[in-house]
């Protein structure tokens, strides 16, 4: 029985085709994975199977009893909003701000004004979906606190809770670490066994036991769908080297450290309420360094990475010295910001997207999020020069909310590298990235980072992702360091 049945169908945005006579039928006991490259429509796909996007041409017909209300998709961007129910006031900095971040809701709130207004009870209720989700022990936590995988399972249990006949999942597998990957093939299963039907997209290179099906996306239409224990990702069109010429020009501008030490950490101890995040970590960066940090969904990346970028307070209880200056003796925050260049999974959720791409880069000179100044020819001119490196420049004058998730994501990391930090720290920067994107942009940071004197930290949960110029190793398992080679 078709669950699902698409004909034809022609997507339109403004003047840009973003699918094209694509064509699919989703059968009872199916469960599909929609992949393809970066921009190739996947995203898109499950807006119209949501119901969010609607065709310019071409036919879907559902099965009778499915409506738009029986269909769930959980997007790749959270949307939370704090306790006055806005979304406009949630900032980045708030989830290290404990004055701040009494303002977000907990999970427990959160959960509980998700539940459907109706008195029909569902088979999935809070205590079952927080239960299958690991999320009991998080309850009491605000939601600006949450890690990056903690907010997925989050936003998955919240959508169990409008009880979907069919599961639309955005790139659900990204960011995730090993462990909390392969626990997800057992949460799909038993999502699965309740009656639900998937459809999600991602790389193609890790697809979970429940899937039945690949559909592969290219440029708005579906080329192949076969089998899943037919398919093998592709390779093919693998960039084999970056355009050093398109960098060198923006590459020699970089300066030299002036600097002894960029970063010297003396037993940093960090707690919330009586919860340890961080248990004296001692750690030592110096000028042209290049780490790999390493650490579990959880283990205190994102709070260690915050002192070193200024964002959380907690630095100035701790002996931390930074660019040669202890933490509290009169260097601000924007001193911090203007020798470092920052990109995290949490920045892109909380970035603005209503500039467009050439403007958020831009506003990497001003560490603002958004350019709120008047632009200058020299400066539009060297975003310009990073679009291209970064072979995006098709994007330029787009809104960020109207591009793929994947050039999102690299708008973002041009704008760190264009202020030429001294100082680069990459949190999973290839997060959503297609595996060319992945090769290309990991061969402009070897290029980088060959050609200059910049300090790298780079956090990804693969080291099989790592850029060859990375040589020394941080790993920390539950707020302790497991692991250093220096």
């Amino acid at each position: 029985m078709h669950i699902i049945s698409i004909q034809d169908i022609t997507v339109k945005y403004l003047q840009h085709v973003l699918l094209h006579n694509l064509s699919i039928i989703i059968e009872d006991g199916q469960h599909w994975l929609i992949t393809g490259e970066s921009g190739s429509g996947k995203t898109v796909l499950l807006n119209v199977l949501a119901g969010l996007m609607k065709p310019f041409t071409g036919v879907i017909a559902l099965k009778e009893g499915l409506g738009s209300k029986n269909i769930t998709l959980v997007t790749s961007r959270h949307h939370f909003k704090d306790k006055t129910n806005t979304s406009t006031n949630m900032y980045y900095q708030q989830r290290y701000n404990s004055s701040d971040s009494d303002q977000a809701l907990t999970v427990a709130q959160y959960l509980e004004s998700k539940q459907p207004n109706n008195l029909v009870s569902g088979y999935w209720t809070i205590e079952k979906a927080t239960d299958l989700l690991s999320l009991k022990p998080l309850l009491s936590k605000e939601l600006i606190k949450l890690s990056n995988g903690e907010t997925k399972r989050l936003r998955l249990a919240a959508a169990l809770l409008s009880q979907p006949q069919v599961l639309l999942l955005d790139d659900p597998l990204s960011g995730l670490d090993q462990q909390t990957q392969l626990r997800f093939n057992s949460i799909l299963g038993a999502l699965t066994n309740s009656g639900i039907t998937v459809i999600m997209s991602g790389s193609g290179h890790e697809i979970p036991d429940v899937i039945t099906h690949v559909a592969v996306l290219k440029a708005g239409t579906i080329v192949n769908s076969l089998n899943a224990n037919e398919y093998s990702p592709s390779d093919e069109h693998l960039e084999k080297d970056a355009d050093i010429n398109a960098l060198s020009s923006l590459v020699k501008e970089f300066p030299l450290s002036q600097h002894n030490c960029i970063v010297n950490m003396n037993n940093v101890h960090v707690k919330y309420d009586e919860h340890v995040i961080l248990n004296n970590i001692n750690w030592q960066v110096k000028p042209g360094d290049h780490w790999a940090l390493f650490g579990h969904n959880g283990a205190g990346k994102s709070t260690l990475l915050s002192l070193i970028n200024g964002d959380n307070p907690q630095a100035y209880a701790n002996d931390i010295v930074l660019f040669d200056k202890k933490r509290g003796t009169g260097e601000s925050i924007w001193d911090i910001k203007k020798k470092t260049g920052f990109v995290s999974p949490e920045l892109y959720q909380y970035f603005p997207t209503d500039q467009t791409a050439l403007q958020v880069i831009e506003s990497g000179y001003y560490d603002t999020q958004g350019l709120f100044r008047p632009s200058t020819a020299s400066k539009r001119n060297k975003a310009k020069e990073w679009l291209d490196a970064l072979h995006i420049e098709q994007y330029s004058t787009q809104l960020l909310k109207h591009i793929p998730a994947s050039a999102q994501r690299l708008c973002l990391l041009a704008r760190a590298l264009i202020k030429m930090p001294e100082l680069l720290i990459l949190d999973e920067p290839c997060q959503g990235l297609d595996k060319q994107q992945r090769i290309h942009f990991n061969q402009l940071i070897d290029v980088i980072m060959a050609n200059t004197c910049t300090t790298l930290i780079y956090v990804t949960h693969y080291a099989n992702e790592l850029p060859s110029c990375v040589n020394k190793v941080i790993k920390l398992e539950k707020g302790n360091v497991v692991e250093y080679i220096s």
